[in-house]
This record gives structure tokens, sequence and C-alpha cells, in this order.
């Protein structure tokens, strides 16, 4: 567990996270509702890229007890979804592009 999320540990530390969740079992918006409700302050989500594996549109039908299209599935290892100030994200954002 540990050498499987040093990278994202690394990231959060440097970009002073206050949150974090592993988007695995409720989908990615699942995770994002459930971290938004525990806020204090408003938020914003900005998501700029979701990787989407091709054709898995055409098979989600067969996922009757999830809503995959609109932002639920059921993936048992997801990425990480992290709290940052917005000032801290702003600066993410300028290192990344």
């Amino acid at each position: 567990m540990a050498v499987l999320n040093k990278n994202a540990a690394t990231l959060l530390h440097k970009h002073k996270a206050h949150g974090a969740t592993d988007v695995t079992g409720f989908g990615l918006l699942g995770h994002a509702k459930n971290l938004a409700a525990a806020q204090r302050a408003d938020i914003d989500i900005i998501i700029e890229k979701v990787p989407v594996f091709a054709g898995m549109s055409s098979t989600y039908e067969g996922l009757h007890d999830f809503k995959v299209l609109e932002g639920y599935s059921a993936e048992t290892s997801g990425g990480i979804l992290a709290i940052l100030s917005e000032e801290d994200a702003e600066q993410y954002v300028k290192e990344a592009h």
C-alpha cells in the first residue's frame, strides 16, 4: 500500500491537500459528493479530463446496479480525488500546464 500510493502521497503533501479519497466503489461523482458534503465552505469542482475506456458506454447496460454514464461506477482501484484550497489548486494547475 505504501508503494502503491507513494507518488500520490508526495503530490498531496506538496500541494497541501486537506482531504482525499480513493475513487473506489462509488465512482468519481459519488466520492465528490461525499467530500463536498463534508466541507464547511462552498467548493468548486473542476475536472479537465476523465479517462474512459473505449467501448465503456456500450458495456454499462449489464451493470444494472450502477449509473456508469452518470459518474457512478464500481471500479476496485480508482484514482485519488484530493481537496485543495483555491490558491493551491491554481498553483497545481499552473505547474501542470
